[in-house]
């Protein structure tokens, strides 16, 4: 994966990401983000980083499936109504759907797809390898340098936000502790306004370099290397391709009351 050529991973990431959009079965979303821990695994990519962002999408998560199991469409009750008849005026409102646990079911598999892909190709492909790979798929390298600096302020930041919440516990803050979920909002803008200052900061000192090195100054840019398709680049794309075929084939052939029965 580390060898691959950096068009082929940047154009399976892309195809990946729209197949993401495309599955609406739970056992084609299942699939498809299986397909990509075997892929972390196989680049033996730390399970930490996965930890972290499971962490943020927890809540996200359930409050999507809840609404789902609400307000989603369905005819699979799990209690119906949520409210007994006997409750004055709003007796008999509200129900939960199995319909709408196994959309919940769908996006959570979805974020998990998406949270393992854009590490799979940041993690195994160096920033000036990918802008080779965006220029030699047509892109103009002026918005190369864009997508890859912004890809590559991301670890930047996190690890500055680390630091912040660090100086923060050393003035006493213990929200991010001790705090309950409230108290962890609130905490954020004192995080907020030093990072956001510290990112213009960063983007003033990139200007400026990029002037003193004339960046822009010539239509074509020149590299250092030549990029070249290999056997392992051809043999990606196939396997890649077989994949998507059973998860498309999971997803649209398999009956709508596949999970009922």
């Amino acid at each position: 994966m580390y060898r691959l050529d950096p068009r082929t991973k940047i154009l399976l990431s892309l195809f990946f990401t729209l197949l993401v959009f495309i599955v609406s079965r739970p056992v084609a979303a299942a699939g498809l983000s299986l397909g990509f821990l075997i892929l972390w695994l196989a680049a033996k990519m730390p399970f930490k980083k996965i930890i972290v962002y499971i962490k943020f999408l927890s809540l996200m998560v359930l409050f999507i499936t809840l609404m789902q199991m609400l307000f989603g469409p369905g005819t699979h009750y799990i209690v119906k109504p949520l409210i007994p008849e006997r409750v004055p005026f709003i007796g008999g409102i509200g129900s939960l759907k199995w319909d709408g646990l196994a959309l919940g079911f769908i996006s959570a598999l979805r974020l998990l797809s998406l949270v393992l892909l854009l590490p799979l190709l940041t993690g195994t492909t160096s920033m000036h390898a990918l802008a080779q790979g965006f220029t030699g798929l047509g892109l103009n390298y002026k918005a190369a340098f864009v997508i890859t600096s912004a890809m590559n302020l991301i670890p930047a930041l996190r690890e500055e936000t680390r630091q912040l919440i660090d100086a923060q516990k050393l003035r006493g803050l213990r929200a991010f502790d001790e705090g309950g979920l409230w108290k962890k909002f609130k905490a954020y803008p004192a995080l907020a306004v030093p990072l956001i200052i510290s990112a213009m900061r960063r983007s003033q000192s990139m200007a400026y370099a990029m002037d003193s090195r004339a960046f822009g100054a010539y239509r074509l840019r020149t590299w250092s290397g030549t990029l070249k398709m290999k056997t392992a680049d051809y043999a990606a794309i196939l396997i890649s391709a077989v994949f998507c075929g059973l998860v498309l084939c999971a997803n649209f052939l398999l009956p709508l009351d596949f999970l009922w029965h």
